[in-house]
């Protein structure tokens, strides 16, 4: 275990105690708790006062089954959750998983990092989580529909746009919304736009909140990176994964004239070093529901490897965007080998904490996800400023909101780490930041 300050050591004994086998939540915990013990020195208060322990402790965990129909009439049940972590800076915000490896743990973890990353925003928003153990791979739209239906008809009475406002996530995109925003409208008989975020153009939905995620990763790297006097211009990137964070993000880096040379799936990876087509990838992915492979087989100079590990392949810039724990310390030290110059990731802690000790190490520019991934939430607080509203705003307005709000994220991570002894720290910096700003928020709102 990481040396902890003795100020929060025995609270991390006490997360480790009333959340056992939760590894993901536990490694979620230890990350941030490790870099506090100058702050709360600095600050007596926040230990007086046991903010360490109610930050660690969720506000409210919901657990329920979802019975629904097959298209053979079978009937299948799956189990459910809602996180509702912290709630000191405003409503509850984050994503639904649907994924046949969601069990509490991943979500309590998800919700864990969510409240200092919404933090990060500077926007009025708290943390949580939710998802499914259903896999929506393989289902027709008709059973995707009855799931969310069942889904919802149980989380409808937990939300509201000041009480808990769910979004999209790993295996739930425009689709899923769409079903969820429908069964809740059915069941309240409201209209209540801001009560979920990722909702289509033509229903409430924001400009720009598709591409958010990617978009906002790059333009963070491009902040640091900037640091050095370097550019994304001219570097040859890596990034794994190849979904809705993955496509956008090879999309505004190759806008910003990188060139994007491999991305992956569960399957393998692919590399094409003519750069990746986003075209292609977007059809093959989200339209066709297929695998890289099939991308690779409609580009002759492509190369599809099965297996293996995309981080395998030189590159400068490195954007995890798949999954938690997916780039491992030998996987890191075979990049910092190869020359990285800058990690960020897209995907939430998708490093282990043997990478990051390694990119430290090595003096590599390494960004964790609770601060190049805040893009998604930001502009799902921006669709919920419009539809308070009742406003729409174009394509460019609310991508020059999204870039203000991700150079705000860095200055933040930057100034904490600086302020704090630990400068060009930037996972110390987004911990800091994020903790600093949440705490103020609890003590304010005294013991509840």
């Amino acid at each position: 275990m990481a040396d902890l300050d003795s100020l929060i050591a025995p609270h991390y004994d006490v997360v480790l105690a009333r959340n056992p086998g939760e590894q993901e939540f536990h490694q979620a915990v230890l990350e941030v708790l490790e870099t506090l013990g100058p702050v709360v020195r600095k600050h007596p208060e926040y230990v007086d006062a046991s903010i360490i322990e109610r930050i660690c402790e969720p506000e409210r965990q919901l657990i329920f089954r979802v019975p629904w129909n097959d298209d053979a009439g079978q009937v299948q049940v799956n189990r459910a959750f809602r996180v509702e972590f912290n709630s000191a800076l405003g409503p509850y915000k984050g994503g639904l998983r649907f994924h046949p490896t969601v069990y509490l743990g991943i979500v309590k973890f998800l919700g864990f990092e969510q409240v200092f990353k919404n933090a990060l925003t500077g926007l009025p928003i708290g943390g949580g989580k939710g998802g499914s153990d259903f896999d929506p791979k393989g289902r027709s739209d008709a059973e995707v529909m009855r799931f969310c239906q069942s889904m919802m008809t149980e989380l409808y009475r937990h939300l509201g746009e000041y009480t808990d406002v769910p979004a999209g996530d790993i295996g739930v995109g425009g689709r899923e919304i769409g079903y969820l925003f429908g069964q809740y409208k059915r069941i309240t008989n409201r209209y209540e736009s801001g009560v979920l975020t990722g909702k289509g153009l033509a229903f409430g939905g924001s400009q720009v909140r598709t591409e958010a995620t990617g978009y906002g990763l790059v333009y963070f790297t491009e902040e640091m990176l900037r640091t050095r006097d370097l550019s994304l211009s001219g570097r040859r990137v890596v990034v794994s994964g190849s979904g809705n964070v993955a496509i956008y993000a090879i999309e505004k880096a190759t806008a910003l004239g990188a060139h994007v040379v491999a991305c992956s799936d569960s399957g393998g990876y692919v590399v094409d070093e003519d750069g990746i087509d986003v075209p292609l990838l977007s059809q093959v992915k989200e339209v066709d529901r297929g695998r890289v492979s099939d991308y690779a087989a409609q580009r002759p100079k492509a190369r599809f490897v099965e297996g293996g590990s995309v981080w395998e392949v030189p590159c400068e810039v490195a954007l995890p965007c798949a999954t938690q724990n997916e780039l491992d310390g030998g996987e890191a030290r075979t990049l910092a080998d190869n020359g990285v110059v800058a990690v960020a990731e897209g995907a939430n802690m998708p490093c282990t904490p043997e990478a990051v000790d390694v990119f430290a190490e090595r003096d590599v520019l390494f960004a964790p996800g609770k601060a190049a991934n805040a893009g998604g939430v930001a502009t799902s607080a921006l669709e919920m400023q419009q539809n308070a509203s009742r406003d729409s705003w174009t394509f460019e307005h609310t991508e020059d909101r999204l870039r203000t709000i991700m150079a705000g994220v860095h200055e933040r991570c930057a100034g904490a780490a600086e302020e704090y002894g630990r400068p060009g720290d930037y996972v110390a910096g987004a911990n800091i930041s994020g903790f600093v700003r949440v705490a103020d928020a609890m003590l304010a709102l005294g013991v509840v």
